[in-house]
């Protein structure tokens, strides 16, 4: 296994381009199952784990995929496999997505129950639900969903979510383009990744209203065509790279982004004692001398991000006072809280809300990983941590950053990737 051997006490500063987004990039790869009429394009997909397995399992039903330089290319013509199995699956919750495009092209799937990062209950029954409103009929047996549309087609319906979901939000989408008639979708997910597959699906043919909007309407179609497509940019790793500089005391650029998506975060280091400055793709946060406790309520977009959470307590450690970090979307969210109070943080949970008193002066240790933003904070916190940190099971880590340390090295961490094994 690998781990990050963090040096701390460096200034995190200076220029840096954000990735492609992952979670925009799942979804999307996920819609070229609709058609098997030519071969996709899609530029900026980050190289990570996540992206390696999806595709894995793409390969795995058929598709034909060559990854290079961030550009993904796919042609699904000979898809043909109907069922994604759990060796893959089990990998990451994401290969739920291929629930919606198998079953709307095909008329039947089966999917192995999915995986993923480990916090709280994170159930698929909105998915589900989704694909039943459309005419499907749902069974789950030996640990398969198995979906099957009736006369091998779905029709279009009314689906309306009791909360809000991007996954499920997505997985409607993408089955409600191919069905007979018109689909509505209430209380849908509005994050610019629902908004970016909505224009993915029109640029292939698709009919959509109500794009960035709650309240969504599609006409299904039966022509859907391969394009060529660049991904946005990853709103949350640029976050996490803002709040490295913010924790160290540094000043940083993000270019390649679009600040309005990212108003709610921006805010909120404003409120801290940062100064943030944008332009039309570009970010630029300048560190105070006293970070200032700032609480923050993790919600559905446009308010600030759950996969932001993590980041943000690991931030407010070094803030001046108390703060209170909620989390209503996950709230289980916080693995990554015992580890942090190992490295000296001071930090409660009450419920669904982490309470951080701060300043406190943080100490290298080894800390365990949990999950993909887990990950993040104990990353963040091992920046600012007198000493050596050593983070371990980064393989969470490399699941959702692309190639992390060399980024904040090139910013003027000291991170190293060295191997260890669990049994030493």
């Amino acid at each position: 296994m690998d781990k990050l051997v963090i040096r701390g006490g460096r200034r995190i500063s200076g220029s840096v381009t954000a990735s492609g987004s992952k979670n925009t990039s799942l979804p999307i790869i996920a819609a070229t199952l609709l058609t098997g009429a030519g071969t996709f394009t899609l530029h900026q997909i980050p190289d990570l784990v996540d992206i390696k397995t999806f595709t894995q399992l793409l390969n795995h039903l058929g598709a034909e995929t060559t990854f290079e330089k961030n550009t993904l290319r796919v042609s699904s013509r000979n898809v043909e496999n109907i069922q994604a199995p759990y060796e893959l699956v089990k990998k990451m919750r994401a290969s739920i997505y291929v629930l919606g495009p198998m079953l709307a092209r095909f008329g039947h799937a089966r999917v192995s129950l999915p995986g993923g990062c480990a916090f709280g209950p994170r159930p698929i029954d909105l998915h589900l639900m989704a694909m039943e409103k459309l005419g499907a009929t749902i069974t789950i047996e030996t640990g398969f969903i198995d979906a099957t549309a009736p006369d091998g087609k779905l029709r279009g319906g009314h689906i309306d979510f009791p909360i809000s979901s991007v996954g499920a939000t997505g997985n409607a989408l993408m089955a409600a383009v191919l069905a007979e008639g018109t689909t509505t979708i209430s209380n849908a997910a509005a994050e610019p990744e629902i908004e970016t597959l909505c224009r993915f699906l029109i640029a292939m043919g698709a009919t959509i209203r109500g794009t960035g909007t709650t309240e969504l309407e599609i006409e299904g179609t039966d022509k859907l065509e391969a394009i060529e497509f660049h991904n946005v940019f990853d709103r949350i790793e640029a976050g996490t790279l803002l709040a490295a500089a913010a924790i160290t005391g540094g000043d940083i650029t993000v270019n390649g982004v679009e600040p309005e998506q990212m108003k709610a975060v921006l805010k909120k280091f404003v409120h801290a004692g940062c100064s943030v400055e944008t332009t039309e793709n570009s970010i630029t946060l300048k560190s105070p001398e006293k970070l200032i406790s700032t609480d923050v309520t993790a919600k559905p977009y446009p308010s600030f991000p759950t996969d932001m959470q993590a980041q943000w307590i690991a931030l407010m450690t070094q803030a001046e006072g108390t703060s209170h970090i909620t989390d209503k979307v996950y709230h289980e969210r916080f693995n990554h809280i015992p580890e942090l109070n190992r490295l000296g943080a001071h930090i409660e949970i009450h419920k669904n809300q982490a309470i951080v008193h701060g300043p406190q002066t943080l100490s290298g240790t080894k800390v365990m990983s949990t999950d993909l933003r887990a990950s993040a904070s104990l990353v963040l916190a091992g920046l600012v941590a007198e000493g050596t940190t050593e983070v371990l099971r980064v393989y969470h880590l490399d699941r959702g950053y692309e190639k992390i340390e060399i980024k904040l090295n090139s910013l003027g961490a000291d991170i190293s990737r060295e191997k260890y094994s669990e049994f030493q």
